[in-house]
C-alpha cells in the first residue's frame, strides 16, 4: 500500500495528494515510466486525451497488478476547437478515454481548458454532471478555469467542481484562486508544481532550505504544496527523480521556511493564460 497521505474530496471520494503527471511523456515511454511510479509507491496517474499516451498508461496499469480500487485514475477532455462540444461528443469521447485506458470508470474527469471563447464548456461540465451520476466517473472537476469561469460553472450547472488544476508553484502560487476554491470546496491540483525546470529549483532560497533539511530543492517545493493542502502531479521519466519525488513525507517545513518560499512570488505564469487560450 502507498503511504502517500490523501485528500477528501467535495462527493467524499479520497484522492492522493501527490501524483505522477505523464504530461509530455511518449506514449511507448509510457508504460515505463507509470511502471517506475507505480512500483515507487504513487497510485495516482494523471494523463489526458492530448497527451497521446493515455494507452500506454492503460498498459502500465494492467501490467502491475495493483488492485483497481486502490488506483487513482484523472484524465481529461481535450476540448478541441474544431466544433461546439455537445452532449454526445463529450460522452462519445470520454468512452474513448475509458478505451484506450482500459478501464470500466475514471477517477476523476477534467475539462482540460475552458476555451471560453467558444461558449461551450457549460454543456460540457453539465455532461459531466451525467458521468458523475451514473458512477463511471468517481469525481468531475476543470483545469486550468479562473475564478470567473467556475462562477458561472457553479451558477448554470448542477456541479461544484470536485478539483481545478490550474499551474501553482512558488514562483505563481494563485492565492486569491485558492482562496475562492477554499470557499466553494473545491480541491486545488497543480500542474507543473516544481516550474516545469525553469529556474525555480535553482533559487538559492529553496538551496538553503534544502541544505538545512538534507533533501533537494524540488523535495522542498513538492512538501511546500502538500503543507498548503494542494495536490501535485510531478513529473519525470528519470527513474531516480520518480522516486526522490515521493520521498517528501519525513520533514516538514517550519514558518520560517514557509516565509521564505512566500517570497519566491513572481506573478509570473509560464504556461497560457485561460482568459486568452484557444489553440485555435
Amino acid at each position: 500500500m502507498s503511504h502517500v497521505p490523501s485528500l477528501t474530496l467535495n462527493n467524499g471520494v479520497a484522492m492522493p495528494q501527490l501524483g505522477f503527471g505523464v504530461w509530455q511523456i511518449p506514449d511507448e515511454e509510457a508504460t515505463a515510466a507509470v511502471s517506475t511510479a507505480l512500483e515507487a509507491g504513487y497510485r495516482s496517474i494523471d494523463t489526458a486525451a492530448v497527451y497521446d499516451n493515455e494507452k500506454g498508461t492503460g498498459r502500465a496499469l494492467a501490467a502491475s497488478g495493483i488492485p483497481r480500487d486502490e488506483l487513482f485514475v484523472t484524465t481529461k477532455l481535450w476540448n478541441s476547437a474544431t466544433e461546439k462540444w455537445t452532449r454526445e461528443s463529450v460522452l462519445r469521447e470520454f468512452d474513448a478515454s475509458l478505451d484506450r485506458l482500459g478501464l470500466d470508470h475514471i477517477d476523476l474527469y477534467l475539462v482540460h481548458w475552458p476555451r471560453a471563447m467558444r461558449d461551450d464548456y457549460v454543456t460540457i461540465v453539465r455532461t459531466f454532471a451525467e458521468l458523475a451520476e451514473s458512477g463511471r466517473a468517481r469525481a468531475v472537476g476543470v483545469s486550468n478555469f479562473s475564478a470567473a469561469h467556475l462562477e458561472r460553472v457553479l451558477a448554470e450547472t448542477p456541479v461544484v467542481p470536485a478539483v481545478n488544476q490550474v499551474e501553482l508553484h512558488p514562483q505563481f502560487p494563485q492565492a486569491e484562486l485558492r482562496a475562492f476554491h477554499a470557499r466553494h470546496g473545491i480541491t486545488t491540483e497543480a500542474w507543473s508544481p516544481l516550474g516545469q525546470g525553469k529556474g525555480l529549483l535553482d533559487d538559492p532560497v529553496l538551496a538553503r532550505i534544502a541544505a538545512r533539511h538534507d533533501r533537494t530543492p524540488a523535495q522542498v517545493v513538492l512538501r511546500w504544496h502538500l503543507q498548503l493542502g494542494h495536490v501535485a502531479i510531478p513529473k519525470s521519466v528519470t527513474p531516480s527523480r520518480i522516486r526522490e519525488n515521493i520521498d517528501v513525507f519525513g520533514f516538514v517545513l517550519d514558518d520560517a521556511d514557509l516565509d521564505a518560499i512566500a517570497g519566491l512570488d513572481r506573478g509570473r505564469r509560464l504556461g497560457p493564460d485561460p482568459e486568452e487560450f484557444d489553440y485555435a
